[in-house]
């Protein structure tokens, strides 16, 4: 996890060099109201010798309804061996705290983010992830569904005459509804909340 830590933190970095400048809204609204784009995290999928690499896919696409206000389509796919709710640490992904398999998550996710001030917006997802739970020899064990919250907190950034973005962000992800979580799985998730602190670090093209 600690290798992860610092592969996402060079990355962030390399994207602190670029001239990157707060966006504007009236021009954006006009002439960039379309975007489609896409999560940095995705890079974690290339951490040299990860046990559980999370083979992870975003994609993302929106609209600029009004120059503040944006409504955002989700796609997400992933591998996760850990339970959601352990956080950042030395306990994340550890020998003897994971899973007993994996789980498959498909999962679709419609957002509004609204913008406050220059750059600076708040956003909030609902996701609705369908999850496959497979065993250590890799046999079917269960379907789950799980309804998620994300809210987040951040800045977008805009280069490249307003045609890129990134946007870093700290946001909270929270899920009052998971149903269907194996027994053998239930067991290693309960010590944890059903919360989890996370970066978010999209970036996109507009048009």
């Amino acid at each position: 996890m600690q290798k992860r830590f610092l592969f996402i933190g060079l990355v962030l970095m390399m994207a602190s060099t670029f001239q990157l400048k707060a966006q504007y809204a009236k021009q954006d609204s006009t002439y960039r109201k379309w975007f489609v784009g896409s999560t940095l995290l995705m890079l974690g999928n290339f951490i040299p010798d990860d046990p559980n690499p999370p083979k992870y896919i975003q994609i993302n696409a929106g609209y600029r309804i009004t120059p503040k206000d944006v409504v955002q389509l989700r796609f997400k796919k992933s591998i996760y061996a850990w339970p959601l709710g352990i956080p950042f640490g030395p306990d994340f992904d550890a020998p003897g705290l994971n899973y007993p398999g994996h789980a498959r998550i498909l999962a679709p996710q419609i957002g509004y983010q609204r913008f406050w001030w220059k750059g600076l917006y708040t956003s909030v997802y609902v996701l609705n992830a369908f999850e496959k739970y497979m065993d250590e020899n890799k046999k079917k064990v269960g379907n789950g569904f799980t309804l998620y919250t994300d809210f987040y907190l951040g800045y977008q950034f805009t280069f490249f005459k307003n045609r890129f973005f990134f946007e870093p962000a700290i946001g909270v992800s929270y899920w009052p509804v998971r149903t269907n979580v194996p027994e053998s799985f239930k067991a290693v998730e309960q010590e944890w909340p059903n919360y989890f602190i996370q970066p978010g670090l999209d970036f996109g093209f507009k048009f």
